[in-house]
């Protein structure tokens, strides 16, 4: 999937627009089967000559109009990336995910405070093609043992 060996163009995939089919659980850790579904879509260019990107998302949850914005840093030194996200709910960057590709699929972590818990929080984009692929989140209690998925979103290009 790289040109270059070292990962900086693990997400020339998502360049581009795109719309997102997204699902995501009302309530978190607390075992519910409860999803909002909600579409949205997603524009995302380099930036850094390509050792970044960012994407500007525009969701239609019940709740109202959600605008967010990703920023995606490559450090070749450490073959990771870093993965920012800020919304306008709160209009901060928040803590970021690290991780990387392997085999055509993106994993990232971070350690976060949910609900006053310190949790493992991750990423993961897959089933890449050229036109569409899926990106899930997932929180774990117990140090990454278990995963409860709280949001899948398909993307399709435009």
């Amino acid at each position: 999937m790289s040109k270059e060996q070292d990962g900086r163009n693990d997400f020339d995939f998502f360049i581009g627009s795109w719309t997102g089919q997204n699902r995501r659980l009302r309530e978190r850790l607390k075992g519910s089967n409860d999803w909002e579904e909600f579409e949205g879509k997603s524009v995302a260019r380099k930036i850094l000559g390509g050792l970044g990107n960012i994407d500007e998302v525009s969701m239609n949850r019940e709740s109202g109009t959600l605008e967010g914005f990703t920023l995606r840093l490559y450090d070749p030194k450490s073959r990771q990336w870093s993965i920012y996200w800020a919304d306008s709910l709160g209009a901060i960057l928040l803590t970021p995910m690290a991780g990387s590709f392997q085999n055509g699929r993106g994993e990232f972590f971070d350690q976060e405070t949910f609900e006053y818990k310190k949790i493992f929080s991750r990423f993961i984009w897959s089933e890449i093609t050229e036109n569409s692929c899926r990106w899930e989140q997932a929180f774990s209690t117990d140090g990454g043992k278990t995963w409860e998925t709280n949001w899948i979103t398909d993307f399709k290009r435009i």
